[in-house]
């Protein structure tokens, strides 16, 4: 199927690994030109040059931290042209209400939420500006489905799911479609890390992490570029009509598996 996305310029943030590098796969896979924003430099740029020497498409790089307002508005300033924004940073840990105190709280929001919000207001004015524009959330299942011990993750990724839903119930007023994405399992570095560091404590033996994986759909979590083709596909006109919705990607987890 063609999406009809050649050409178009993407602004994906958390672009070095992960979810953020699939989708950059993906996007230039289908002709766009790329602007890859992340704190990990040597990541990026290797990444950049990969996808503009396999796919022939323009891949530029911006190192900031979105946590910081001065790096937001240069970034929202060298994204001046582009037509489709994927909001993808963010390192939420894991831990219950007594174990997250409010400067991990405030500093883990300042990047997964603020950062997503702060961005998107600056670009969706560029957006309205232009004459129109895609934003996708990557947000996380754990915002419907709720984790005593992922606390500030769900409370996080709830408020996002609220305001993907509110700016874009009306955003098409603009030309302007507003979706998010909500991932359960993703077999990211980070999560395998995360298994890893279980199995250490429950077995004595990192290596034993994929038996946690057993009791998922499929046996398996889902895989980073799976994410990255839903996110292309929703950038692109054949989902032109969709806008303030959450596609939940986790196997039907938060449905009721298991």
């Amino acid at each position: 199927m063609d999406l009809h996305l050649r050409g178009k310029r993407v602004l994906i943030t958390g672009a070095s690994k992960g979810i953020g590098a699939a989708a950059a796969e993906a996007f230039a896979e289908e002709g766009c030109h790329l602007l890859l924003a992340a704190r990990n430099g040597d990541q990026l740029k290797a990444l950049a040059e990969r996808l503009r020497s396999a796919q022939q498409i323009d891949a530029a790089t911006s190192i900031v931290d979105l946590r910081k307002s001065e790096d937001l508005t240069r970034l929202a300033r060298e994204a001046a042209d582009i037509d489709v924004l994927v909001n993808n940073a963010g390192d939420i840990p894991g831990g219950s209400i007594d174990k997250i105190d409010e400067a991990t709280w405030r500093h883990a929001w300042e990047l997964k939420v603020f950062g997503y919000i702060n961005l998107t207001r600056m670009i969706y004015a560029q957006m309205k500006a232009k004459g129109g524009g895609v934003i996708v959330n990557d947000i996380g299942a754990a915002g419907e489905k709720f984790d005593a011990n992922y606390i500030c993750g769900s409370a996080g990724n709830a408020a996002l799911m609220a305001f993907t839903r509110a700016l874009g119930g009306k955003s098409l007023a603009d030309n302007i479609r507003v979706v998010g994405i909500n991932p359960g399992p993703v077999g990211t570095d980070r999560h395998v890390t995360l298994l890893k560091t279980r199995a250490k404590h429950q077995f004595g033996d990192e290596n034993r992490y994929k038996e946690f994986q057993k009791s998922l759909p499929l046996g398996r979590p889902a895989h980073a570029r799976e994410i990255g083709d839903l996110m292309a596909f929703l950038a692109s006109d054949r989902a032109g009509y969709t806008s303030g919705v959450i596609y939940t990607v986790d196997g039907g987890i938060s449905a009721g598996w298991g």
